[in-house]
């Protein structure tokens, strides 16, 4: 997370789209597309578990690892890919991860066994995760060719509306795709989403600007500091797969991320060029309490993404699609609520708000049981949607404030792995509430858990003097509202 460099010079490429505009449709558009690749992959699995389990004639457990290969690929990949598009281009990067995501969605589409599907998940977790920090490193660097420090809201909310709604989307989408046409489309969607994605990549979005050659292998792993990247994916590895089996812990595993990752802070203190800036996080508060509210909200917003809908198919008896269309409000609601944060000022004020809302929904899951009227938990699962929205733009837009121009690929990475590492501890969650059977009780003792992440989520948001600072921050030179027309609704 260390500079590399400074901001690209205005000539180097176009200062506008292919339609003429700054920050026009033609260039947020295969943004937006590729940025909503990694978490649509990652909730539309949800509603295909089941189906595949029977494919593929193993337990329904069995199929968890669908969903923890991605994470734990994703993980690793979303910081690692900020770097390589810091380094080597990010339209290059975006283009190779779109590449991967269509290759993974041809051989998931068509596999015959659970090894060919946990390949197909890792190639997904690794070229999605790379659109995000690409993605946010082109805007940072259109931006500063207009001579902006920041685009204007709606590039950023919109952003973070790919994102926030798919999520959220993902199992409803999945389970109607799911229910009519079989658990393949859950991977072949893949297909048409990378194949148009890449197109308007390659049409609409300016080549990188060129890049010095002739460095060594020895000089270009220093930069990239591949044994930083090595020792960080290790740490990952031990601390997720341990965090995936609760039930049964291997403190063996703990022991080994304590170890790694003090390996890792001592190597990365030492590092000229650290991937995982150390000082940065200790001396920037503001940047790294971030990392954790967004860690612990994704977190708490997956618990029931993943754990309700097992609940609505295993104790309520629904189909996938029927489950799907239960939480379609959410996804809805979620992406109203992230548009709408992010043509509002006050960042602050939202993240208090998502906070609130968190715990508010958690005791409303308290009181669901199996006779609750469907528009019931509807309303419910409309909270964790509000929560969603408010929860991505805010805490994307004090990232996008905190980070430097030069790093602010990586330092996207780092916030959707610290929203991983969320989702792999809420798979946990719901693994050890639902251990025997998924019933009323391990429903109700899910909400308990939510309620003690939305009290910490909530009280650390209240107190942070520091995001207030963060959020009072005005762009520098000309302000960034006067391209709002511009900019692409």
């Amino acid at each position: 997370m260390k500079a590399t460099g400074g901001a690209e010079p205005a000539g180097r490429y176009r200062t506008s789209g292919a339609d003429g505009k700054p920050f026009g449709a033609r260039f947020v558009t295969p943004l937006y597309v590729g940025a909503a690749l990694n978490p649509v992959n990652s909730s539309m699995i949800a509603t295909a578990l089941v189906p595949v389990a029977a494919a593929m004639h193993i337990a329904v457990g069995q199929t968890a690892v669908l969903i923890s290969t991605l994470y734990l690929t994703s993980a690793i990949a979303q910081p690692a890919a900020g770097r390589l598009a810091e380094e080597f281009g990010a339209r290059w990067v975006f283009l190779v991860g779109t590449l991967t995501v269509l290759a993974a969605g041809i051989l998931g589409g068509f596999a015959w066994g659970m090894a060919p599907l946990i390949v197909a998940r890792v190639l997904i977790g690794a070229g999605t995760s790379a659109c995000y920090p690409s993605a946010m490193l082109l805007i940072r660097r259109r931006a500063a060719t207009v001579g902006l420090k920041e685009p204007p809201s709606s590039v950023l909310g919109g952003l973070a509306v790919a994102g926030a709604a798919t999520v959220a989307i993902g199992p409803a989408v999945g389970g109607l795709l799911v229910g009519w046409f079989g658990w393949r489309t859950a991977f072949l969607i893949n297909v048409p989403v990378a194949l148009l994605a890449l197109t308007m990549a390659l049409g609409w979005i300016s080549k990188d600007p060129a890049r010095e050659r002739g460095r060594s292998l020895g000089a270009m792993a220093q930069r990239l500091d591949l044994l930083g990247m090595v020792v960080f994916a290790g740490t990952l590895i031990t601390l997720l797969v341990f965090l995936n089996d609760l039930q049964q812990p291997k403190w063996t595993l703990l022991g080994a991320t304590v170890v790694l990752a003090g390996a890792l802070v001592a190597w990365e203190l030492r590092a000229a060029n650290p991937f995982l800036d150390v000082r940065l996080l200790v001396s920037n508060l503001a940047l790294t309490s971030t990392y954790l509210r967004n860690g612990l909200t994704l977190l708490g917003t997956y618990v029931i993404l993943y754990g309700l809908t097992q609940w609505l198919e295993a104790a309520r008896g629904l189909l996938s699609f029927q489950a799907g269309l239960v939480l379609i409000p959410m996804g809805a609601l979620s992406a109203v609520t992230a548009r709408i944060a992010s043509r509002r000022s006050g960042v602050r004020a939202w993240l208090i708000a998502s906070a609130g809302l968190l715990l508010a929904g958690a005791v409303a899951t308290l009181l669901l049981t199996t006779g609750t009227p469907i528009i019931a938990l509807v309303a419910v699962t409309a909270l964790f949607g509000l929560t969603s929205g408010a929860s991505n733009v805010a805490n994307q837009t004090v990232l996008y404030r905190e980070a430097s121009a030069e790093t602010i690929g990586t330092a996207s990475g780092l916030l959707r792995t610290f929203g991983y590492v969320g989702s792999i501890a809420s798979s946990a969650i719901t693994g050890i509430a639902f251990r025997n059977r998924v019933d009323d009780t391990g429903l109700h003792h899910i909400s308990w858990a939510l309620m003690v992440i939305g009290t910490v989520v909530l009280l650390m948001t209240a107190f942070d003097r520091r995001l207030g600072d963060a959020t009072r921050k005005k762009p520098a030179g000309q302000d960034s509202q006067h391209l709002s027309s511009t900019a692409a609704s």
